[in-house]
């Protein structure tokens, strides 16, 4: 590609343009009072949890906070500077967690709705948000509201009960669902980066659980622990990833 046809790369980090919360006060005109943004992360990961944030603001009194951006724009260090700021300006958070082997067991819409329900049950200890705000096109938070793949045992009267408007790119327009990814994913890194000192050998103090190159090489070469998640193509050869789910590495 030539300079003059080469495009412009996106602007990250401080450089990008700043979520805001124009689109969280529209739900103060038809009467809601608590907004929760809520985000994800860890979807695509070869190892370790799906992992979700909730950020609760109070529509009347809520003022912008400066420096937040998707998670993924946010160098780390600006990532871990953020986190008690978030948590001081929001009116109430919570992040949960599913595991891989949770994952494996309720596939990854399962999965997130499982995360989701201890992220709102956090939050729910000290308030109960009026609407979420989620990002995506899908509504997976929810319960659901008749038998389907996605049904979790014994959740049926749980979760989150507040209606549930979904957003394309909320993560990058919305203060709220940026600041609930920030939360998610800083608590998601700590847990990857814990979990490599006793697996050293696939890097995921570096890639975070994520699909590398060098991950899927040392999945090859090692086999897959416990917390990599076996319902999915892990390596770099399928008939690997076939032997490696008869014989898992313990840890």
């Amino acid at each position: 590609m030539t300079a003059t046809s080469a495009r412009p790369r996106p602007k990250t980090g401080a450089g990008s343009k700043a979520p805001t919360l124009r689109h969280e006060r529209s739900f103060a005109a038809v009467g809601y009072k608590v907004l929760a943004g809520c985000d994800e992360v860890g979807r695509g990961a070869l190892a370790g949890p799906v992992s979700v944030g909730l950020v609760a603001v109070d529509l009347a009194t809520v003022r912008s906070l400066k420096g937040v951006r998707d998670s993924k724009l946010l160098s780390h260090s600006d990532r871990e500077t953020l986190v008690p700021q978030i948590k001081k300006w929001a009116r109430g958070w919570g992040v949960g967690h599913s595991s891989a082997a949770e994952i494996d067991l309720h596939g990854i819409m399962g999965a997130l709705r499982l995360a989701g329900t201890r992220a709102w049950d956090q939050i729910c200890a000290d308030l109960t948000p009026d609407v979420v705000l989620l990002d995506g096109n899908y509504n997976w938070l929810s319960p659901a509201r008749q038998a389907s793949l996605f049904d979790l045992p014994g959740n049926d009267d749980g979760g989150c009960q507040a209606p549930v408007h979904i957003k394309i790119k909320a993560d990058m327009t919305c203060l709220s669902v940026a600041a609930a990814s920030v939360l998610a994913k800083v608590e998601r890194d700590t847990m990857m980066v814990d979990y490599a000192v006793t697996h050293p050998q696939y890097g995921w103090e570096v890639n975070k659980g994520y699909a590398t190159a060098s991950h899927r090489l040392a999945i090859d070469e090692f086999g897959p622990t416990p917390l990599h998640r076996m319902s999915w193509q892990l390596g770099t050869r399928p008939e690997a990833d076939a032997r490696d789910h008869e014989s898992v590495v313990g840890g």
